[in-house]
């Protein structure tokens, strides 16, 4: 999972790029990244870290531009610890063009073939985004043939030829060098993508995010999402232009963003993320009130931070006493996105500190938004009862989690999941609770539904393994879990072969 923003301007925008990647940190903490366009030459910075930590003034004032798009990584394909797979990426042919994804592909393999041996291009690292930009720039220079300029009929005409040629889930932005900045999102919308804008001086300026979160704090009001299938191109000159550009597009975003991933201010796809996780914490009551003896519970806590509206509103719903005894260090990184077990281990000591006076003697149901390896969960059991709690219950506000998830979440291979092949109560045993209850995929569903009806459905695929791009198989899935343990070797007579070592995947769960 990955954050993107875009903004066209009457101004600098380096500084716009900067504060937007900040409300956008909680999307990816590996590396960032800016691009900004003068005329026909770009000015680009980026690195591994957090963006505090990558940008520094001198690198700022060389980021000279009214144009800009900036890229927040959380690595889901290619390699984590290799800094040349920060986004976002350049090409310098047609145009100049430069590119950033928030998704994952699944034809990757198959498009890195085709634009190597097909369209003869270089791909120099891993990333599924710089297949995706060699694909576009391929597109785009089929359209142009020729000519020496491009225009807006070539751009739409690319991005359709890009969404027959691409499977898989992906937000993107990018800037063609000269013209302007273009926004697409997959047929389906799994992955967010909005649209925003503001009036300064009689001028108006625009922006496209992952998350409406950014709109706000740069003075930028929300216009829309961005469709699932749409190009939207703005022109340097600051017009704007849309086309759908496929035939059959369908409204299916990611469950999961709702769960954990976006912020609770953010409205995505018309819903309140807040509102929708208050809601979560509803229907958890009543299959809490089905499962447990409510008897047996003094006290209901969350697990900070995504998971505190779910356990406020169901603390309410059941008459229980709502307590904060977990506080975070907020200077520590999510867990779901560290690297490795031993590291994500530590940090959870680390991060989450318990106030032994909230805890000693009572009987505790923790709410957290998901249960995923378990790694975070078992830990925090542990340290609950070493605080003095008699009893410790734990609700997850999402189902169970089953299948890995292809569509920019890494989370782990089946066999690593811990609710693969265990029921509620072997999981309960596996993390030391006295009793797991999770959320039915139904209420989850139903929740997010009636925030906004135009919903057509969800990728729900790491609950119920139903992937709706409909090119997921098992051989599929084998060769991903092959991959996450192993060394990826690809190899292409007359290149040079591309080796990367997959490190061990990151535990999905609320930090």
């Amino acid at each position: 999972m990955c954050g993107v923003l875009g903004i066209v301007a009457h101004e600098g925008v380096n500084q716009l790029l900067y504060d937007g990647l900040q409300m956008l940190q909680h999307r990816g903490q590996d590396a960032a990244g800016i691009v900004t366009a003068e005329g026909t030459m770009f000015h680009m910075h980026k690195g591994r870290g957090m963006v505090r930590d990558v940008f520094r003034t001198r690198n700022m004032r060389e980021l000279v531009g009214q144009v800009g798009i900036a890229h927040v990584r959380y690595p889901t394909a290619g390699n984590a610890n290799c800094s040349a797979e920060a986004q976002p990426f350049y090409v310098n042919s047609p145009f100049g063009i430069v590119l950033a994804h928030n998704g994952n592909l699944t034809n990757t393999e198959e498009l890195f073939k085709n634009v190597c041996f097909g369209d003869l291009r270089h791909i120099n690292t891993r990333s599924d985004s710089e297949v995706l930009l060699n694909v576009l720039a391929c597109a785009l220079e089929h359209q142009v043939g020729d000519r020496t300029s491009l225009n807006l009929e070539d751009i739409f005409a690319a991005v359709t030829a890009l969404h027959q040629r691409v499977h898989g889930a992906y937000g993107v932005v990018a800037l063609i060098a000269g013209y302007g900045l273009l926004a697409f999102r997959d047929p389906f919308g799994i992955r967010p993508l909005c649209l925003g804008k503001r009036v300064k001086n009689g001028e108006t300026d625009f922006v496209v995010a992952s998350e409406s979160v950014v709109f706000p704090s740069l003075d930028f009001e929300l216009m829309r999402d961005v469709a699932p299938g749409e190009a939207i191109f703005i022109s340097n000159d600051g017009q704007l232009f849309s086309r759908q550009c496929v035939q059959q597009p369908h409204l299916m975003p990611c469950l999961f963003e709702y769960v954990y991933f976006a912020r609770p201010d953010s409205v995505m796809d018309g819903v309140s993320v807040y509102q929708a996780r208050l809601n979560m914490g509803i229907t958890l009551a009543e299959k809490v009130r089905r499962t447990l003896n409510l008897d047996d519970i003094d006290v209901v806590m969350p697990v900070p931070d995504t998971s505190r509206p779910s356990a406020m509103e169901l603390a309410q719903h059941l008459n229980k006493p709502y307590r904060e005894g977990l506080f975070k260090n907020r200077y520590i990184g999510r867990t779901f996105i560290m690297p490795g077990q031993s590291v994500r281990k530590k940090s959870v000591r680390q991060k989450l500190n318990p106030m032994n006076y909230e805890f000693k003697g009572k009987r505790v149901l923790l709410v957290d938004d998901s249960i995923v390896r378990g790694t975070t969960s078992r830990e925090i059991v542990d340290m609950v009862r070493e605080a003095g709690a008699t009893k410790v219950y734990f609700a997850s506000a999402a189902p169970a989690v089953l299948f890995p998830n292809v569509y920019g979440i890494d989370m782990p291979t089946r066999e690593e999941l811990i609710s693969y092949q265990r029921d509620a109560d072997q999981v309960a045993e596996e993390i030391g609770a006295d009793g797991v209850v999770f959320q039915d995929l139904e209420d989850l569903k139903a929740v997010v539904l009636s925030l906004n009806p135009q919903i057509e459905g969800f990728d729900s695929s790491c609950f119920d393994g139903r992937y709706i791009t409909g090119d997921i198989d098992e051989a599929y899935l084998q060769r991903l879990s092959d991959n996450k343990h192993n060394l990826v070797t690809f190899a292409v007579p007359g290149l040079i072969e591309h080796s990367v070592s997959v490190q061990e995947n990151e535990d999905d769960e609320e930090d």
